[in-house]
């Protein structure tokens, strides 16, 4: 999120693309941290597992939040011109995923507890920057 607080910041606008439908999972870092220990405690030899709080979030919900916090207008980014805007990030942002952990939570026996992505925006920690 980090990289998109900058994106913003940098161009004065807080950006999706195409019209924002496109769904990112999310995964607070304490909760993927214990997905990783129980896995390997737990699952068996060559499991897969995936560490999903949050199985698609739009993005424009989190351009939304973003230029709520840093009080710049919201865009779409046209889908061409998401590299340009977005930078390295561009590619990820446009794309739209799906993903749950159902699988997951069922084997190692534990469901994400941090707040979600959108909740995690809006506590403001994203925001801070040395100079504030």
């Amino acid at each position: 999120m980090s990289t998109l607080v900058r994106v913003a910041r940098e161009k004065g606008t807080s950006g999706y693309v195409g019209d924002g439908s496109n769904r990112w999972p999310s995964v607070h870092r304490l909760d993927a941290a214990r997905v990783v220990r129980l896995a390997l405690e737990k699952a068996p030899a060559c499991s897969v597992v995936h560490a999903v709080a949050e199985e698609g979030i739009p993005t424009r919900d989190i351009a939304e939040v973003i230029g709520r916090h840093l009080d710049v207008p919201v865009v779409s980014v046209a889908p061409e011109d998401a590299a340009e805007h977005f930078g390295w990030i561009g590619a990820f942002f446009a794309l739209n995923v799906h993903a749950s952990s159902a699988f997951t939570q069922q084997l190692l026996g534990s469901t994400p507890t941090h707040p979600g992505l959108l909740d995690n925006l809006e506590a403001g920690y994203y925001f801070h920057t040395a100079s504030a």
